[in-house]
């Protein structure tokens, strides 16, 4: 079996694909429950066998930041409605892999982790500290002397020294947590370019994460440098007497340095874009090095992308155009992609935003498993961490997920908490809440909480939303997935990379 296609594979899940909302709720009997779990289990014999032949000569491992267990139900749903279904019956693009499993996401010294320890874990096979980018938790973050033999090698980096083309796609900064743990070692997260020198009590001479990336080929051996980087961040790439193509902001860089024309001058075939018509113009037949910087800081969130005046790709066209790069490389490939924003939406109490963040995920991941051979290809879906982000109530079936609680009755009244007032299905445990950081209760009834800009009501106040410490999911399909199961150290996750791919012995 070469590819695996079928996005739907249980009867009730075709049922609501094609019929109206509540037609498709009609449809379910006894019997289609009875049929569509057969189903499941059918496919799941076919594809039983084919995790376990051949080796991945691909990678792909997708992050979805901050995308914990109760997101993905959310977002799933919420797909599911923007197609008129009543949603809870849908299924993610990853949701249909065969092979899933939890991982636990602590650092060594945080039981609620941040992104630069998980994202590390996952690069490099070993846990470290929150805050530590690739390098082990014997570094003191902020202290640049005490990097000095704690430095761990990435799958990236291991990649590329046996010859396989790398990629890294993000909608955050490609200097923020997750993107860099693949490509640099550093003892603070928030070093990413020459200017954060000063936020640290021992800077030395660490390169920023920025300067990094540029010189990433010349510190790996035998490697030219990543083939694509793709995401935001242009701040960092240009220097503090040089104006923003699409702003006119200054850049961040004190040392005078234009790195994203360094890109270009590295390499033949090398190309520097900054505006989705440039990346559109991209031909990857003609092109074997890719630096796309589409905002100062971090991309706009997907709900807010086409309104961007500059243009920017769609998470969905930042993979194809890496995929479709890297692929002309005979010994194989290793792409990681980020959706970043997830989080972002999320620290902000904003479900709208990070539910659509979600869902263009799930798109990209689509396209990624309909480029490629599943027969070759390795893709695992995960998350770095959770967040506090609840689904809650008791609301009725294709209740609005984004919308307040009504009960199942069938009075079609919405519910009403212990104060008498009425309650949103999605929440917060902390964060800003509802009506400019009050995090009391207030009457909802006339709020329209599914506007876009809308913030739940919270339990504890806090500045920012957090991180939740609860397990992720893992996914995956292809050559190797079969041995993600169970409940895995995130850690974990790179040596299952490693064996699928035979890396050590290549």
């Amino acid at each position: 079996m070469a590819r695996i296609r079928s996005l739907t594979t249980s009867t009730l899940t075709l049922l609501a694909a094609v019929l109206p909302f509540s037609e498709a709720m009609a449809q379910e009997t006894p019997q289609s429950w009875f049929d569509a779990g057969q189903a499941t289990v059918q496919r799941n014999l076919a594809l039983r066998n084919q995790a376990a032949n051949g080796m991945a000569k691909n990678v792909i491992l997708f992050i979805g930041d901050g995308m914990g267990v109760s997101t993905v139900t959310a977002a799933r749903i919420h797909e599911g409605q923007l197609r008129g279904e009543p949603g809870e019956e849908n299924l993610l693009s990853f949701e249909e892999f065969p092979n899933v499993a939890l991982s636990k996401t602590y650092n060594t010294d945080a039981q609620v982790a941040d992104s630069a320890g998980t994202m590390s874990a996952m690069a490099t096979g070993i846990k470290t500290r929150a805050g530590l980018i690739s390098v082990n938790q014997n570094v003191f973050r902020g202290d640049c002397n005490s990097q000095t033999g704690n430095q761990t090698l990435t799958f990236l980096e291991r990649a590329e020294m046996r010859g396989l083309a790398t990629g890294v796609v993000t909608t955050a900064r490609l200097t923020h947590a997750t993107p860099a743990a693949n490509y640099a070692h550093i003892m603070d997260r928030d070093f990413e370019d020459d200017a954060d020198a000063v936020r640290f009590d021992n800077a030395g001479d660490c390169p920023d994460i920025a300067r990094q990336l540029i010189e990433f080929g010349s510190k790996v051996l035998g490697s030219d440098g990543l083939e694509v980087a793709l995401g935001g961040g242009r701040a960092s790439f240009i220097s503090a007497g040089q104006s923003d193509p699409e702003y006119g902001s200054a850049g961040n860089r004190l040392d005078g340095r234009d790195l994203a024309a360094e890109w270009v001058e590295l390499e033949p075939n090398s190309h520097y874009v900054w505006n989705k018509e440039q990346f559109d113009s991209i031909d990857p037949a003609s092109t074997d090095h890719l630096l796309g910087l589409f905002q100062p800081s971090h991309m706009q969130y997907e709900h807010d992308r086409p309104g961007d005046a500059g243009g920017e790709p769609s998470l969905s066209e930042m993979t194809a155009k890496a995929i479709e790069i890297l692929s002309k490389n005979e010994n194989g490939y290793y792409l990681t992609v980020e959706s970043g924003r997830i989080d972002h939406a999320h620290h902000d109490t904003n479900p709208h935003r990070a539910l659509d963040d979600a869902v263009e995920f799930s798109n990209a991941i689509r396209t990624a498993s309909e480029m490629v051979n599943l027969d070759d290809t390795l893709i695992i879906v995960t998350a770095d961490h959770s967040h506090v982000f609840t689904i809650a109530g008791y609301p009725k079936r294709g209740n609005p997920i984004l919308g307040k609680s009504v009960g199942i009755d069938s009075s079609g009244d919405l519910a009403l908490a212990g104060d008498g007032l009425p309650y949103t299905t999605l929440g917060y445990a902390n964060g800003v809440g509802h009506e400019d950081g009050n995090t009391g209760r207030s009457d909802l009834t006339n709020v329209d909480t599914t506007d876009p800009d809308f913030h739940p009501q919270v339990t504890v106040p806090m500045s920012s939303e957090s991180h939740g410490g609860e397990d992720v999911a893992i996914y995956a399909i292809g050559p190797g997935s079969d041995l993600i199961r169970g409940v895995m150290e995130q850690n974990v996750i790179f040596h299952v990379m490693m064996e699928a791919s035979r890396l050590s012995t290549r």
